[in-house]
């Protein structure tokens, strides 16, 4: 009875429209006084779920992203993006996806690559004759990468609440981030032709050394922040405060594109941009608490043993489940909620636990571009000024999916980088 009336209420309050860590509080908290626990528990999970040294990397890397935006490192990743594949068929959403590799070396954040070069591209490519649906989805599609390709906010999440190191899953996420910007492309390249999207003049190669001497700061930032942490010079969380750092030097002194009245709006704006996920960590705490005293993960484990039968079937029926998961309900919430019921199986298959997290990883980001929750569909779909449910986004998905098959089959994509380094 506790179980039905946790899952029902959960599934009422977001049909209701409720957000996703409310509708966890107030069906975990039907569920404690189903089982006549004390409710002082609420707020002892919360705490504790927060109460993570590896977590305070995100609110960091979140002010690092946010000063990097408005400090001019984007434009000038841009430019190098330009110099290189502005003349291809439609060049400037291949410009969209390679800048999204080198921004994902430096913020970590999905939404705020969706958000930064949304805004400069996605006019952009409207004016230059592409369908707006087709910009917002090659823009919230190449956005993901930057929760992939290291640092990457998700892992540090994910490593907070798992123990797995962070470092590990940065090193792991480099190839699978790589194989997507390239996939991307592909796919950018196939519906440019077929719909006749222009390209940007040729550019000698003597003069795109230019953009690449000017962003040469910038693009040296990966090498900075990750190399700490690889070096074991820092840990991901001292690695997010010399991203900080980092990034107001460039700022103010070499672009000169940050004055000091500019600190208290961005501080205001990381503030904000940390205060959800963190308020889905704390409410899942609680919310994976009532879960575990139902017995839902006993059933979910029970009912998988069933029909899977190795490895791989388990782990194909995880990008299902994920894949589904991801189409109602936030990114963040869903892998708080559903990976710990997955850990056991993963340790009864033998699936290396690096493996599985990537293809979690990357199976949730598919949701945040996906109608109806994907928040980055939502703002790409915001700048385009069309419905979410316009944007092109499937032929994108599918190839990204396809990705993901692959390192099911083949997970010497995900361990080869961490194996070879740590």
């Amino acid at each position: 009875m506790e179980l039905a009336a946790l899952l029902i209420s959960f599934v009422f309050l977001l049909l209701l429209g409720t957000s996703v860590a409310a509708a966890m509080i107030l069906s975990a908290f039907l569920s404690l006084l189903l089982n006549k626990m004390p409710l002082t528990v609420m707020g002892e999970l919360m705490l504790s779920g927060i109460n993570s040294y590896t977590l305070l990397a995100v609110p960091f890397f979140i002010f690092a992203a946010v000063i990097m935006n408005r400090g001019g490192l984007t434009d000038r990743l841009l430019d190098v993006a330009a110099a290189f594949v502005g003349h291809f068929r439609g060049g400037t959403a291949q410009i969209d996806v390679l800048a999204s590799v080198f921004f994902a070396g430096m913020s970590g954040s999905a939404t705020a690559d969706a958000a930064s070069q949304g805004r400069i591209l996605i006019p952009h490519m409207i004016k230059e004759g592409y369908d707006p649906g087709f910009a917002a989805g090659v823009n919230s599609s190449s956005a993901t990468i930057g929760a992939i390709i290291p640092p990457s906010i998700t892992m540090v999440i994910y490593g907070g609440v798992t123990n797995i190191s962070v470092g590990a899953l940065f090193l792991g996420g480099v190839v699978p981030g790589l194989l997507i910007g390239l996939a991307l492309m592909v796919m950018v390249a196939i519906l440019a032709t077929r719909r006749g999207y222009p390209r940007r003049a040729y550019m000698p190669w003597k003069e795109r050394w230019k953009p690449i001497v000017v962003a040469l700061p910038a693009l040296l930032a990966p090498v900075i922040i990750l190399g700490g942490i690889f070096s074991g010079v820092t840990t991901p969380t001292e690695a997010g405060v010399v991203a900080c750092l980092y990034g107001l030097i460039l700022g103010f002194f070499v672009y000169g594109e940050l004055k000091l009245k500019d600190i208290g709006p961005l501080l205001v704006e990381t503030v904000e941009a940390t205060a959800v996920p963190v308020y889905i960590i704390a409410a899942s705490s609680v919310f994976g608490f009532a879960l575990t005293m139902s017995g839902f993960g006993m059933l979910v484990q029970e009912w998988l043993m069933g029909f899977i039968t190795g490895p791989t079937s388990f782990l194909l029926v995880v990008v299902t489940i994920f894949m589904l998961v991801g189409l109602a309900v936030e990114g963040v919430a869903a892998m708080l909620i559903f990976v710990p019921l997955f850990m056991p199986m993963v340790q009864t298959f033998h699936v290396d636990e690096l493996q599985f997290a990537i293809i979690v990883i990357i199976t949730l980001l598919l949701g945040t571009i996906s109608p109806p929750v994907g928040l980055q569909l939502f703002i790409a779909a915001d700048i385009a000024k069309i419905s979410a449910f316009k944007v092109d986004i499937w032929p994108f998905i599918w190839i990204m999916l396809l990705v993901v098959i692959a390192i099911v089959f083949l997970p010497g994509l995900v361990t080869w980088l961490p194996g070879v380094i740590m």
